[in-house]
């Protein structure tokens, strides 16, 4: 009778004396089943967790309502209908659901005493997430290529960007977006995991999801690296190879006003790329024996970046900040 009973599982997280979770290990075969995970979070004392809650708060606060705001002003107004605006209303669009896809979970599991997860909800979350980062990637990339010719071809910008190649573009980024999110997904969901089900993050992620594996992850790791090279290299060669271009040609200009508006308009671009570029390379190379370390560096590109892209786009950009006004004025003038 005793040897048929289940084997129970604690989770403690330290700083904090009480119990996350008891868990049953239904199995010791190779494949485990399909039950909640467990969100383990920041490991901070649970004082701290009301903090965390409100900074997370404030943070997703802030990104609802510059993201929403930014679409409103592009949908609005007609001066702003050309592609870069275009571009920047997708990239809002995307800042806020990839944010929304991480932030509610964090914030109820501050109040969960499980802190748990889904089999389906981290299946949903991974695949939301890795969907519009890459996509992101791939508009920047859009976003550098559609300044490179605004700058360097003046006279052609509206021949070159037209809206059925702006539509073609943020439509590829999406679809490179949905391939690499059924690759990464599929090929971590089919790991075999061992009786541990601590997620040691805030969201589900694949590396923290490595670390419950008991596959051999050789494979698996050599086809991520692959398809993290396919992704990055040819959106950084393509914003480097942008910007060479047009620094060059900002360069030959010699009046000085013209130049400060040209650099004035890729100034945000840039702002925002070296953001979120910035944070997922430390986040990646990042040792897996620093956990809180790549936690962090999360954090920045999952929720401090989204909240950042529309201030660097609004406190740079007259047109913006014009519209805005107009927007407000019509406002008070209904009201």
């Amino acid at each position: 009778m005793l040897g048929s009973m289940p084997r129970v599982y604690l989770y403690i997280l330290p700083c904090a004396s009480q119990q996350v979770s008891t868990m049953g290990d239904r199995g010791t075969s190779n494949r485990s089943e399909m039950t909640d995970f467990i969100l383990a979070g920041f490991r901070v004392c649970p004082e701290l967790h009301i903090l965390l809650f409100l900074l997370f708060l404030f943070v997703y606060a802030m990104i609802l309502i510059g993201n929403v705001g930014m679409m409103a002003i592009i949908m609005t107004d007609p001066r702003l209908n050309t592609p870069m605006y275009f571009f920047l209303g997708n990239l809002s669009f995307i800042d806020l659901f990839y944010s929304s896809v991480i932030a509610p979970k964090a914030m109820i599991n501050f109040w969960s005493e499980s802190k748990s997860i889904s089999f389906a909800g981290c299946v949903t979350q991974l695949f939301l997430f890795a969907l519009f980062i890459v996509t992101e990637g791939f508009l920047l990339a859009a976003m550098a290529y559609d300044r490179f010719v605004a700058i360097c071809n003046p006279l052609l910008y509206s021949v070159q960007m037209s809206a059925r190649l702006c539509t073609q573009l943020v439509a590829g980024s999406y679809f490179c977006g949905c391939i690499s999110s059924v690759i990464q997904t599929s090929m971590t969901f089919t790991l075999s995991f061992c009786a541990s089900r601590a997620v040691d993050h805030f969201y589900c992620d694949t590396r923290p999801l490595q670390r419950l594996s008991c596959s051999d992850l050789f494979i698996h790791r050599m086809i991520s690296f692959s398809l993290s090279c396919i992704i990055i290299l040819p959106t950084i060669i393509v914003i480097i190879v942008s910007y060479m271009y047009i620094v060059s040609t900002v360069l030959k200009i010699r009046c000085t006003e013209g130049r400060k508006k040209a650099f004035s308009t890729c100034s945000s671009h840039l702002g925002v790329v070296s953001v979120l570029y910035g944070a997922v390379f430390f986040m990646y190379l990042t040792p897996d024996r620093f956990p809180e370390l790549s936690k962090v560096a999360s954090l920045c590109y999952s929720l401090v970046t989204p909240m950042l892209n529309p201030l660097i786009y609004s406190l740079r950009n007259k047109d913006v900040q014009e519209a805005l006004k107009k927007l407000l004025e019509k406002k008070n003038t209904i009201l």
